[in-house]
Protein backbone atom coordinates (compact mmCIF):
# COMPACT_ATOMS: atom_id res chain seq x y z
CA UNK A 1 0.00 0.00 0.00
CA UNK A 2 2.64 2.40 1.15
CA UNK A 3 5.05 1.31 -2.04
CA UNK A 4 1.71 2.45 -4.20
CA UNK A 5 1.32 5.36 -2.59
CA UNK A 6 4.63 6.31 -3.33
CA UNK A 7 4.26 5.53 -6.54
CA UNK A 8 1.09 7.59 -7.21
CA UNK A 9 2.75 10.85 -5.32
CA UNK A 10 5.79 10.38 -7.62
CA UNK A 11 3.31 10.10 -10.58
CA UNK A 12 1.28 13.50 -9.75
CA UNK A 13 4.32 15.71 -9.21
CA UNK A 14 6.19 15.63 -11.62
CA UNK A 15 9.65 18.25 -11.98
CA UNK A 16 8.69 21.20 -12.70
CA UNK A 17 8.59 21.13 -16.54
CA UNK A 18 10.18 25.38 -17.23
CA UNK A 19 13.37 24.20 -14.77
CA UNK A 20 13.74 21.24 -16.59
CA UNK A 21 13.79 22.25 -19.92
CA UNK A 22 16.30 25.18 -19.00
CA UNK A 23 18.85 22.77 -17.53
CA UNK A 24 18.69 20.44 -20.03
CA UNK A 25 19.06 23.31 -22.84
CA UNK A 26 21.68 25.22 -20.85
CA UNK A 27 24.91 23.13 -22.48
CA UNK A 28 23.50 23.73 -25.53
CA UNK A 29 22.46 27.44 -25.21
CA UNK A 30 26.13 28.12 -23.74
CA UNK A 31 27.28 26.65 -26.46
CA UNK A 32 25.23 28.16 -29.36
CA UNK A 33 25.94 31.97 -27.45
CA UNK A 34 29.99 31.51 -27.39
CA UNK A 35 29.77 29.56 -31.22
CA UNK A 36 27.37 32.70 -32.41
CA UNK A 37 29.64 35.45 -30.92
CA UNK A 38 32.05 34.62 -34.20
CA UNK A 39 28.76 35.67 -36.05
CA UNK A 40 28.44 38.67 -33.39
CA UNK A 41 31.91 40.14 -33.21
CA UNK A 42 31.87 41.01 -36.85
CA UNK A 43 28.40 42.27 -37.08
CA UNK A 44 29.39 46.56 -36.79
CA UNK A 45 33.27 45.71 -38.11
CA UNK A 46 33.14 43.83 -41.65
CA UNK A 47 30.81 46.28 -42.86
CA UNK A 48 32.71 49.20 -42.50
CA UNK A 49 36.03 47.59 -43.23
CA UNK A 50 34.77 46.47 -46.95
CA UNK A 51 33.33 49.93 -47.46
CA UNK A 52 36.14 52.05 -45.92
CA UNK A 53 38.75 49.59 -45.75
CA UNK A 54 38.77 47.86 -48.99
CA UNK A 55 36.82 50.69 -50.60
CA UNK A 56 34.04 48.42 -52.22
CA UNK A 57 30.35 49.65 -52.74
CA UNK A 58 27.71 49.59 -50.29
CA UNK A 59 26.22 46.37 -53.08
CA UNK A 60 29.75 45.12 -52.46
CA UNK A 61 28.76 45.12 -48.58
CA UNK A 62 25.59 43.30 -49.18
CA UNK A 63 26.88 40.97 -50.64
CA UNK A 64 29.22 40.11 -48.28
CA UNK A 65 26.98 40.17 -45.55
CA UNK A 66 24.48 38.09 -47.61
CA UNK A 67 26.45 35.35 -49.01
CA UNK A 68 27.04 33.59 -44.98
CA UNK A 69 23.24 33.50 -45.56
CA UNK A 70 23.07 32.32 -48.80
CA UNK A 71 25.61 29.36 -47.82
CA UNK A 72 23.82 28.47 -44.91
CA UNK A 73 20.11 28.11 -47.10
CA UNK A 74 22.25 25.31 -49.99
CA UNK A 75 23.19 24.00 -46.61
CA UNK A 76 20.11 23.55 -44.81
CA UNK A 77 18.85 20.67 -46.55
CA UNK A 78 22.21 18.63 -45.77
CA UNK A 79 22.76 19.67 -42.13
CA UNK A 80 18.68 18.72 -41.86
CA UNK A 81 19.04 14.88 -43.38
CA UNK A 82 22.48 15.12 -41.20
CA UNK A 83 20.96 15.78 -37.88
CA UNK A 84 18.41 13.13 -38.57
CA UNK A 85 20.34 10.84 -39.87
CA UNK A 86 23.03 10.64 -38.20
CA UNK A 87 22.37 12.42 -35.07
CA UNK A 88 21.91 16.07 -34.39
CA UNK A 89 24.98 16.44 -31.52
CA UNK A 90 26.74 15.58 -34.62
CA UNK A 91 25.38 18.18 -36.90
CA UNK A 92 25.85 20.79 -33.99
CA UNK A 93 29.99 19.70 -33.70
CA UNK A 94 30.36 19.38 -37.05
CA UNK A 95 29.07 22.94 -37.47
CA UNK A 96 31.41 24.30 -34.68
CA UNK A 97 33.93 23.05 -36.44
CA UNK A 98 33.44 24.26 -39.81
CA UNK A 99 32.85 27.34 -38.40
CA UNK A 100 36.23 28.09 -36.81
CA UNK A 101 37.31 27.86 -40.70
CA UNK A 102 35.58 31.22 -41.10
CA UNK A 103 37.74 32.61 -38.79
CA UNK A 104 41.26 31.65 -40.28
CA UNK A 105 39.77 32.57 -44.39
CA UNK A 106 38.82 36.57 -42.46
CA UNK A 107 42.79 36.05 -41.46
CA UNK A 108 43.94 34.79 -44.71
CA UNK A 109 42.30 37.60 -46.33
CA UNK A 110 44.61 40.55 -44.76
CA UNK A 111 47.46 38.89 -46.65
CA UNK A 112 46.42 41.08 -49.52
CA UNK A 113 46.86 44.62 -48.57
CA UNK A 114 47.67 45.57 -52.38
CA UNK A 115 44.36 43.91 -53.67
CA UNK A 116 41.35 44.56 -52.21
CA UNK A 117 39.20 42.45 -55.04
CA UNK A 118 41.79 38.88 -54.07
CA UNK A 119 40.65 40.06 -50.43
CA UNK A 120 37.40 40.05 -50.86
CA UNK A 121 37.20 36.86 -52.58
CA UNK A 122 39.10 35.19 -49.53
CA UNK A 123 36.75 36.74 -47.04
CA UNK A 124 33.86 35.44 -49.06
CA UNK A 125 35.05 32.35 -48.90
CA UNK A 126 35.31 32.79 -44.91
CA UNK A 127 31.37 33.53 -45.18
CA UNK A 128 30.60 30.60 -47.09
CA UNK A 129 32.01 28.38 -44.01
CA UNK A 130 30.29 30.18 -41.41
CA UNK A 131 26.81 30.10 -43.21
CA UNK A 132 27.50 26.50 -43.65
CA UNK A 133 28.59 25.97 -39.92
CA UNK A 134 25.82 28.06 -38.66
CA UNK A 135 23.69 25.94 -41.06
CA UNK A 136 24.34 22.69 -39.07
CA UNK A 137 24.61 24.61 -35.32
CA UNK A 138 21.52 26.20 -36.15
CA UNK A 139 19.54 22.93 -37.19
CA UNK A 140 21.30 20.34 -34.88
CA UNK A 141 20.37 22.46 -31.51
CA UNK A 142 17.05 22.74 -32.58
CA UNK A 143 16.56 19.39 -33.63
CA UNK A 144 18.36 18.28 -30.71
CA UNK A 145 16.73 20.55 -28.13
CA UNK A 146 13.09 19.17 -29.23
CA UNK A 147 14.27 15.56 -29.02
CA UNK A 148 15.98 15.90 -25.51
CA UNK A 149 12.66 17.96 -24.19
CA UNK A 150 9.82 17.05 -26.72
CA UNK A 151 7.77 18.74 -29.14
CA UNK A 152 5.55 20.06 -26.71
CA UNK A 153 8.41 22.61 -25.73
CA UNK A 154 9.26 23.01 -29.22
CA UNK A 155 8.32 27.21 -28.57
CA UNK A 156 10.86 27.35 -25.20
CA UNK A 157 13.69 25.16 -27.26
CA UNK A 158 13.70 28.08 -30.07
CA UNK A 159 13.33 30.76 -27.57
CA UNK A 160 16.52 29.46 -25.58
CA UNK A 161 18.06 28.52 -29.12
CA UNK A 162 17.36 31.63 -30.35
CA UNK A 163 18.38 34.12 -27.00
CA UNK A 164 21.78 32.57 -27.50
CA UNK A 165 22.21 33.44 -31.03
CA UNK A 166 21.07 37.11 -30.37
CA UNK A 167 22.37 37.66 -27.43
CA UNK A 168 25.89 36.63 -29.01
CA UNK A 169 24.37 39.63 -31.33
CA UNK A 170 24.30 41.55 -28.29
CA UNK A 171 27.38 41.20 -26.40
CA UNK A 172 29.34 40.47 -30.15
CA UNK A 173 28.82 43.85 -31.46
CA UNK A 174 30.58 46.12 -28.49
CA UNK A 175 32.67 43.24 -28.04
CA UNK A 176 34.00 43.48 -31.64
CA UNK A 177 34.29 47.19 -31.73
CA UNK A 178 36.63 46.92 -28.15
CA UNK A 179 38.49 44.41 -30.37
CA UNK A 180 38.92 45.95 -33.60
CA UNK A 181 40.27 49.07 -31.68
CA UNK A 182 42.90 46.86 -29.88
CA UNK A 183 44.10 44.60 -32.34
CA UNK A 184 42.50 45.45 -35.67
CA UNK A 185 40.22 43.00 -38.09
CA UNK A 186 43.36 40.31 -37.38
CA UNK A 187 42.36 39.94 -33.42
CA UNK A 188 38.42 40.21 -34.66
CA UNK A 189 39.68 36.98 -37.40
CA UNK A 190 41.39 34.66 -34.48
CA UNK A 191 38.87 35.42 -32.21
CA UNK A 192 36.49 34.17 -34.97
CA UNK A 193 38.85 30.88 -35.08
CA UNK A 194 39.05 30.31 -31.54
CA UNK A 195 35.45 30.55 -30.63
CA UNK A 196 33.58 27.98 -31.87
CA UNK A 197 36.79 25.63 -30.56
CA UNK A 198 35.39 26.33 -27.38
CA UNK A 199 31.52 25.88 -27.87
CA UNK A 200 32.44 22.71 -29.22
CA UNK A 201 34.36 21.80 -26.15
CA UNK A 202 30.64 22.71 -24.12
CA UNK A 203 28.48 20.34 -25.59
CA UNK A 204 31.18 17.10 -26.22
CA UNK A 205 29.72 15.02 -23.34
CA UNK A 206 26.26 16.34 -23.43
CA UNK A 207 24.17 13.05 -24.08
CA UNK A 208 23.28 12.78 -28.14
CA UNK A 209 19.75 11.69 -28.97
CA UNK A 210 19.13 8.43 -31.71
CA UNK A 211 18.69 9.66 -34.82
CA UNK A 212 15.24 9.82 -36.30
CA UNK A 213 15.27 8.73 -39.70
CA UNK A 214 16.88 6.00 -41.53
CA UNK A 215 16.79 7.64 -44.98
CA UNK A 216 17.07 10.90 -46.17
CA UNK A 217 14.19 13.08 -46.36
CA UNK A 218 13.20 14.56 -49.44
CA UNK A 219 14.01 18.73 -48.63
CA UNK A 220 11.07 19.69 -50.62
CA UNK A 221 8.35 17.65 -49.25
CA UNK A 222 9.43 18.96 -46.01
CA UNK A 223 9.75 22.04 -47.07
CA UNK A 224 6.12 21.78 -48.48
CA UNK A 225 4.39 21.00 -45.31
CA UNK A 226 6.52 24.32 -43.39
CA UNK A 227 6.03 26.89 -46.20
CA UNK A 228 3.01 28.97 -44.63
CA UNK A 229 5.54 29.15 -41.52
CA UNK A 230 8.51 29.77 -43.47
CA UNK A 231 6.86 32.61 -45.37
CA UNK A 232 6.24 34.97 -42.23
CA UNK A 233 9.52 34.26 -40.94
CA UNK A 234 10.83 35.44 -43.94
CA UNK A 235 9.07 38.63 -44.12
CA UNK A 236 9.16 39.31 -40.67
CA UNK A 237 13.54 38.56 -40.60
CA UNK A 238 13.73 41.46 -43.53
CA UNK A 239 13.60 43.99 -40.24
CA UNK A 240 16.63 42.39 -38.78
CA UNK A 241 18.26 41.92 -42.03
CA UNK A 242 18.58 45.48 -42.24
CA UNK A 243 19.66 46.27 -38.59
CA UNK A 244 22.61 43.47 -39.52
CA UNK A 245 23.67 44.63 -43.19
CA UNK A 246 23.11 48.43 -42.79
CA UNK A 247 22.88 50.20 -39.47
CA UNK A 248 26.26 50.58 -39.27
CA UNK A 249 26.39 52.99 -42.63
CA UNK A 250 23.45 54.82 -41.30
CA UNK A 251 25.35 56.12 -38.69
CA UNK A 252 28.09 56.56 -40.29
CA UNK A 253 25.96 58.45 -43.02
CA UNK A 254 24.60 60.61 -40.23
CA UNK A 255 27.90 60.79 -38.42
CA UNK A 256 26.25 59.63 -35.20
CA UNK A 257 29.71 57.51 -34.41
CA UNK A 258 29.67 54.14 -32.90
CA UNK A 259 26.58 51.86 -34.19
CA UNK A 260 27.55 49.11 -31.52
CA UNK A 261 24.75 50.06 -29.00
CA UNK A 262 21.90 49.36 -31.79
CA UNK A 263 22.96 46.04 -32.21
CA UNK A 264 23.01 46.05 -28.53
CA UNK A 265 19.02 47.44 -27.88
CA UNK A 266 18.12 45.28 -30.60
CA UNK A 267 20.22 42.02 -28.50
CA UNK A 268 18.47 43.09 -25.32
CA UNK A 269 14.81 43.67 -26.11
CA UNK A 270 15.16 40.37 -27.94
CA UNK A 271 16.49 38.37 -24.88
CA UNK A 272 14.35 40.57 -22.84
CA UNK A 273 11.37 39.11 -25.06
CA UNK A 274 12.30 36.10 -24.74
CA UNK A 275 12.99 35.70 -21.21
CA UNK A 276 9.43 36.94 -19.84
CA UNK A 277 7.19 35.90 -22.79
CA UNK A 278 9.02 32.90 -24.68
CA UNK A 279 6.11 30.78 -22.83
CA UNK A 280 3.67 32.26 -25.07
CA UNK A 281 3.64 30.41 -28.14
CA UNK A 282 3.45 27.56 -26.90
CA UNK A 283 0.78 28.76 -24.50
CA UNK A 284 -1.10 30.91 -26.93
CA UNK A 285 -0.19 29.76 -29.77
CA UNK A 286 2.36 30.76 -32.23
CA UNK A 287 0.15 32.42 -34.90
CA UNK A 288 -1.38 34.37 -32.27
CA UNK A 289 1.81 35.37 -30.40
CA UNK A 290 3.10 36.16 -34.39
CA UNK A 291 0.29 38.72 -35.15
CA UNK A 292 0.90 40.75 -32.26
CA UNK A 293 4.56 41.10 -32.64
CA UNK A 294 5.17 41.62 -36.43
CA UNK A 295 3.35 44.86 -35.48
CA UNK A 296 5.95 45.65 -32.93
CA UNK A 297 8.28 44.97 -35.52
CA UNK A 298 6.93 46.91 -37.98
CA UNK A 299 6.41 50.37 -35.61
CA UNK A 300 10.46 49.43 -35.10
CA UNK A 301 11.60 49.68 -38.56
CA UNK A 302 9.42 53.09 -39.42
CA UNK A 303 10.99 54.49 -36.26
CA UNK A 304 14.59 53.72 -37.65
CA UNK A 305 13.60 55.55 -40.99
CA UNK A 306 12.18 58.51 -39.32
CA UNK A 307 14.86 58.68 -36.31
CA UNK A 308 16.65 62.25 -36.34
CA UNK A 309 18.97 61.11 -33.14
CA UNK A 310 20.57 57.70 -32.50
CA UNK A 311 18.31 57.57 -29.33
CA UNK A 312 15.49 56.93 -31.66
CA UNK A 313 17.35 54.84 -33.89
CA UNK A 314 18.30 52.99 -30.59
CA UNK A 315 14.65 52.63 -29.62
CA UNK A 316 13.78 51.51 -33.23
CA UNK A 317 16.32 48.55 -32.89
CA UNK A 318 14.92 47.47 -29.56
CA UNK A 319 11.07 47.42 -30.67
CA UNK A 320 12.75 45.49 -33.81
CA UNK A 321 14.39 42.92 -31.69
CA UNK A 322 11.34 42.97 -29.17
CA UNK A 323 9.06 41.86 -32.14
CA UNK A 324 10.88 39.97 -34.41
CA UNK A 325 12.32 37.38 -31.00
CA UNK A 326 8.48 36.08 -30.35
CA UNK A 327 7.42 36.08 -34.43
CA UNK A 328 10.45 34.07 -34.68
CA UNK A 329 9.39 31.06 -31.85
CA UNK A 330 5.38 32.00 -33.10
CA UNK A 331 6.17 31.05 -36.88
CA UNK A 332 8.27 28.05 -35.80
CA UNK A 333 5.51 26.71 -33.40
CA UNK A 334 3.67 26.05 -36.66
CA UNK A 335 6.29 24.89 -38.50
CA UNK A 336 6.97 22.25 -36.11
CA UNK A 337 3.10 21.39 -35.39
CA UNK A 338 2.76 21.05 -39.68
CA UNK A 339 5.97 18.62 -39.48
CA UNK A 340 6.50 14.79 -39.05
CA UNK A 341 8.20 13.92 -36.06
CA UNK A 342 10.55 11.38 -37.72
CA UNK A 343 11.70 14.11 -40.62
CA UNK A 344 11.75 17.11 -37.09
CA UNK A 345 15.72 17.71 -38.19
CA UNK A 346 14.90 18.91 -41.85
CA UNK A 347 12.09 20.37 -40.64
CA UNK A 348 14.00 22.85 -38.76
CA UNK A 349 16.62 23.02 -41.65
CA UNK A 350 13.05 23.90 -44.03
CA UNK A 351 11.49 26.70 -41.69
CA UNK A 352 15.00 28.15 -40.98
CA UNK A 353 16.21 28.06 -44.68
CA UNK A 354 13.36 31.05 -45.34
CA UNK A 355 15.27 33.19 -42.50
CA UNK A 356 18.62 32.04 -45.13
CA UNK A 357 16.17 33.39 -48.01
CA UNK A 358 15.50 36.20 -46.37
CA UNK A 359 18.72 37.69 -45.39
CA UNK A 360 20.07 36.09 -48.90
CA UNK A 361 18.13 38.84 -50.64
CA UNK A 362 18.09 41.39 -47.87
CA UNK A 363 21.64 41.81 -48.04
CA UNK A 364 22.22 42.82 -51.99
CA UNK A 365 19.18 44.12 -53.03
CA UNK A 366 18.93 46.55 -50.24
CA UNK A 367 22.33 47.23 -50.94
CA UNK A 368 21.33 48.38 -54.47
CA UNK A 369 18.45 50.35 -53.06
CA UNK A 370 20.78 52.15 -50.61
CA UNK A 371 22.81 53.48 -53.57
CA UNK A 372 20.40 54.27 -55.53
CA UNK A 373 18.56 56.35 -52.97
CA UNK A 374 19.78 56.39 -49.49
CA UNK A 375 20.62 54.19 -46.99
CA UNK A 376 17.71 55.23 -44.11
CA UNK A 377 15.33 53.93 -47.16
CA UNK A 378 16.06 50.19 -46.28
CA UNK A 379 13.95 50.84 -43.41
CA UNK A 380 11.34 52.13 -45.35
CA UNK A 381 11.41 48.79 -47.30
CA UNK A 382 11.94 46.86 -43.80
CA UNK A 383 8.79 48.35 -42.30
CA UNK A 384 6.32 47.17 -45.71
CA UNK A 385 7.91 43.85 -45.86
CA UNK A 386 7.33 43.02 -41.88
CA UNK A 387 3.79 44.74 -41.86
CA UNK A 388 3.13 41.81 -44.50
CA UNK A 389 4.22 38.80 -42.46
CA UNK A 390 0.91 39.61 -40.41
CA UNK A 391 -1.48 38.66 -43.46
CA UNK A 392 0.73 35.51 -42.90
CA UNK A 393 -0.30 34.93 -39.37
CA UNK A 394 -3.78 35.35 -39.97
CA UNK A 395 -4.03 32.87 -42.45
CA UNK A 396 -2.01 30.49 -39.58
CA UNK A 397 -4.65 31.41 -37.19
CA UNK A 398 -7.71 29.82 -39.74
CA UNK A 399 -5.27 26.78 -40.93
CA UNK A 400 -3.89 25.83 -37.59
CA UNK A 401 -3.66 22.05 -37.64
CA UNK A 402 -5.32 19.94 -34.42
CA UNK A 403 -2.35 18.54 -33.13
CA UNK A 404 -1.29 15.78 -35.74
CA UNK A 405 2.20 15.80 -35.43
CA UNK A 406 2.43 17.20 -32.01
CA UNK A 407 3.48 13.47 -30.54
Amino acid sequence: MSSRSRTTTTAAAPPPPAVNVFLKLLPITLAVFIGFLTIGLPLPVLPLHVHDGLGMSTLVVGIVIGTQFAAALLSRAWAGNLADTRGSKRAVVTGFLVASGSGVAYLASLAFPGSPETSIWVLLLGRVLLGCGESLVVTGALSWGIGLVGPQNAGKVMAWVGTAMYGAYAVGAPAGVAVNSAYGFAGISIAAAALPLLAWALVANVRAIAPTAVRRTPFYKVLGVVGGAGLGLALCSVGFGVITAFIALLFAARDWGNASLAFTAFGLAFIGARIFFGHLPDKLGGARVAAVCVLIEAVGQLLIWGSHTPAMAYAGAALTGFGYSLAFPGFGVEAVRRAPPQSRGVAMGAYVAFLDISLGITGPALGAVAGAWSVDVVYLVGTVAVASSLLVAVRLLTTRPQGAHHA
